[in-house]
């Protein structure tokens, strides 16, 4: 069996991001194909919250070495304030040091034939940057969504540290791998010298996990019965998926009476900024109808996704190369779904095409105002629009994997 040395920040403990779910289904599903995953991540010290409900689904005997991490504005910083050099390309950067010699060696010990390295942690590729140019191993860098933007990172250093990394992986890489059609053309563009080597890897749902948080048979509870509950789980970024015009809506509807007392409550699960969502919910008088949330084990999440009467989706305009990997356990759990966004976006183009076509953009309180009405009627009389199964079927984990598994073999001559 050959082996794959991965290098995640996004890996069990660490709690409270979906992205963990990337490679911990890789992780699973590799050994199917041929591959033998060694994991190489942070100390768990690094994460800011941790939790143990996923480390069951780490296969036993998964080769698992964790580096010296600090995060900056935790460990580093005095009175709240920090050198920006030690949080540049990220507050991780401390990882790479330690992670390089641990890199080294495990491709000593077990001679791996390829390396993997995964984004949003951009230390991430500096340690894949190393750990090839000392190894001469192939690269797969898995950027997932586009790295330096326009106007992203804000901080103008640290925008140019992003540029240097991404020139440095698309050099180096065999294959650059990101998770939108939008993102993969864009850098098709950008690097067209290395525009073979940049492939689609989307994301996806994991069937066992869905299965062991709902079993077979069992019949669905509502979250609150005779109350149409709408469930947004994960983070409200304020950029990224502000919902200030969706409050504002829900306001405009109470007023005008289209949304009875009692009717509906919108339950944020884990959004990481409740007092911003109370903060809007007194400003609109709508505080009867939020109910924030805490985090809770991910099985529990899943739960909670297949008992709503409906989900929702918020991404801005800003991210329209981007698609929140929630979606696709939004869509296992085949319940309707409220997609929030530009219709002009990847994040609306794969909910269209799988069959979930309620889409309204974020930005305007009059289409939401709209169109809102008309998705609880739909809801309440059980016509509302239910994700496509065969789309859904094409979105799971072990198919993503077999495509990683693909691209492996063509790094590697298999």
């Amino acid at each position: 069996m050959k082996r794959l040395l991965m290098v995640a920040y996004h890996f069990p403990p660490l709690a409270g991001s979906s992205g963990i779910q990337r490679t911990l289904r890789f992780v699973q599903h590799l050994p199917a194909l041929g591959w033998e995953p060694l994991v190489l991540s942070a100390h768990p010290r690094a994460y800011e919250r941790t939790s143990d409900d996923l480390m069951g689904d780490i296969p036993p005997g998964t080769v698992v070495r964790r580096a010296f991490a600090l995060d900056s504005a935790r460990h580093l910083s005095v009175r709240g304030r920090y050198i920006g050099a030690l949080a540049r390309p990220d507050r991780w950067v401390s990882w790479k040091f330690a992670a390089v010699r641990e890199g080294m060696r495990m491709i000593r010990q077990f001679k791996p034939q390829a390396i993997w390295t995964t984004f949003p942690i951009a230390t991430a590729h500096l340690i894949g940057i190393e750990l090839q140019r000392r190894s001469g191993l192939p690269w797969l860098a898995d950027f997932r969504d586009p790295m330096a933007q326009e106007v992203y990172p804000a901080d103008p250093l640290t925008r140019r540290s992003f540029l240097a990394i991404e020139r440095q992986a698309f050099k180096a890489a065999r294959f650059c791998i990101f998770t939108t059609p939008s993102a993969t053309r864009t850098y098709r563009q950008r690097y067209p010298s290395a525009a073979e080597r940049v492939s689609l890897l989307e994301n996806g749902y994991d069937e066992e996990s869905f299965l062991t948080a709902a079993p077979a048979g069992t019949a669905r509870q509502p979250l609150n019965p005779g109350v149409i509950t709408l469930l947004h789980s994960g983070i409200v970024y304020p950029a990224e998926r502000d919902p200030t015009q969706f409050f504002a809506a829900l306001g405009r509807l109470k007023t005008a009476g289209a949304i009875a007392p009692g009717s509906l409550v919108v339950r944020f699960r884990a959004s990481v900024h409740d007092d911003l969502l109370q903060a809007l919910a007194v400003r609109y008088d709508i505080a009867d109808l939020i109910d924030c949330q805490p985090p809770v084990p991910y099985r529990q999440a899943l739960a909670e996704m297949l008992a709503a009467d409906g989900l929702l989706v918020m991404q801005a305009a800003n991210c329209n190369e981007q698609i929140p990997a929630k979606i696709y356990e939004y869509l296992r759990a085949n319940r309707p779904i409220l997609t929030l966004t530009d219709p002009a976006g990847d994040t609306a183009a794969t909910l269209r095409q799988a069959g979930a076509t309620d889409i309204v953009r974020l930005d305007s309180i009059d289409d939401i105002s709209a169109a809102l009405p008309l998705f609880l009627a739909a809801v309440r009389a059980g016509r509302a629009a239910l994700p496509d199964p065969q789309a859904v079927a094409q979105a799971s984990r072990q198919g993503r994997t077999a495509e990683l598994a693909r691209l492996l073999d063509a790094a590697t001559g298999g």
